[in-house]
């Protein structure tokens, strides 16, 4: 039979109340009565069952989702994830909040994190540069005692919990070798297009990329990256801008968003289908180019898993519960047209 707190209760020579202290980390317990039921929960083996015990006290999670509020495909499909995952939870006394703020903005990322009710939210996951401002915003909620999860776009430096998403270094080496394949080993260049270098999955993804071409594809020449601030329009620009004034380039490395401006522009020059493409994230416009041969292949991790991955770590750290390692690992997977998922069904 499974050990019970009236079991710990015997063993460590305490009240039930005292137990109750103990396991829901309430003050009043004297530090020996403290290290009596902590010995008898390790002598016991015995293994709480937290959603019976935030069921019995009414515990609910309310966490908060804050994204930014670009145009971009990937971010919206993580929002429709969050939703959906909102759906899925109606019954596991848990309310999520997605909060939105302006692109390269660091001081209204502070001020959204700031604005979070106080005594509310559980915990917060949050995609964003990693600007000093941000870092701040990240430690002053921390101080408060709310878990913060980088979500997708790591934070290392802010003091912030856990990041949840693929390797981003890892995901720009498989691009590196992908495109050094793709344009068999060189020569050439290649165009690096950006939503901004302050987000902590460009820098990273570039790095992996440049790492790979220098070890195993020295005749490729990756050009410096060209920000588009995530706004379409600017990715077209930037685009036409570089070409022309790099004759060689054979291929487009796609760090973030931008996948639908970038297959008009190259259509434009009739480039289309002409230049080797890599992008990230499968979106519906990265899946039209895959469809359309204008995108050779896309780097992807699964949304869903990341948002639920998030929601489970961040009621683990609420609940002072270990988090199962081999669940939580986001992994990397390449796309490409003739691997194409089925597209999800309405509803």
């Amino acid at each position: 039979m499974r050990p019970t707190v009236n079991d710990i209760a015997r063993a460590a020579g305490v009240s039930l109340a005292t137990v109750d202290r103990v396991l829901n980390d309430r003050p009043g317990v004297r530090p020996a009565k403290m290290q009596a039921v902590q010995e008898a929960i390790a002598r016991l083996g015995y293994v709480r069952d937290v959603a019976a015990a935030n069921l019995a006290r009414g515990r609910t999670y309310r966490l908060a989702f804050v994204l930014p509020g670009s145009e971009g495909q990937f971010v919206r499909t993580l929002a429709e994830a969050v939703d959906h995952a909102e759906r899925q939870l109606a019954n596991a006394r848990t309310t999520l909040l997605v909060r939105r703020y302006p692109p390269d903005d660091p001081h209204a990322i502070a001020a959204v994190l700031a604005g979070l009710p106080r005594e509310d939210v559980t915990g917060v996951a949050l995609m964003a540069p990693e600007t000093p401002v941000v870092r701040d915003a990240v430690r002053a909620l921390r101080a408060r005692g709310v878990p913060v999860v980088a979500l997708a776009s790591d934070l290392p430096h802010s003091g912030r919990d856990r990041f949840v998403g693929i390797d981003n270094v890892a995901a720009g080496r498989t691009a590196g070798v992908l495109m050094g394949r793709f344009l068999g080993g060189g020569p050439g260049q290649v165009l690096v297009i950006g939503e901004s270098m302050l987000l902590r999955e460009s820098l990273e993804r570039r790095l992996g990329f440049d790492l790979v071409l220098q070890e195993k594809f020295p005749g490729i020449v990756a050009l410096p990256t060209l920000e588009s601030h995530g706004r379409g329009a600017e990715v077209g620009a930037v685009l036409r801008a570089a070409l022309a004034h790099a004759p060689q380039v054979r291929g487009v490395y796609l760090l973030g968003a931008g996948h639908r401006a970038l297959s008009e522009a190259l259509a434009e020059r009739g480039l289309a289908g002409g230049i080797t493409v890599i992008g990230h994230e499968l979106t519906p416009q990265s899946r039209a180019a895959l469809e359309a041969g204008t995108m050779d292949a896309v780097i992807m991790q699964n949304v869903g898993h990341v948002v639920r991955s998030a929601l489970r770590v961040l009621r683990a750290i609420a609940d002072r519960e270990p988090i199962d390692e081999g669940q939580e690992q986001i992994r990397i997977e390449i796309v490409m047209r003739e691997n194409l998922p089925p597209r999800a069904q309405p509803g």
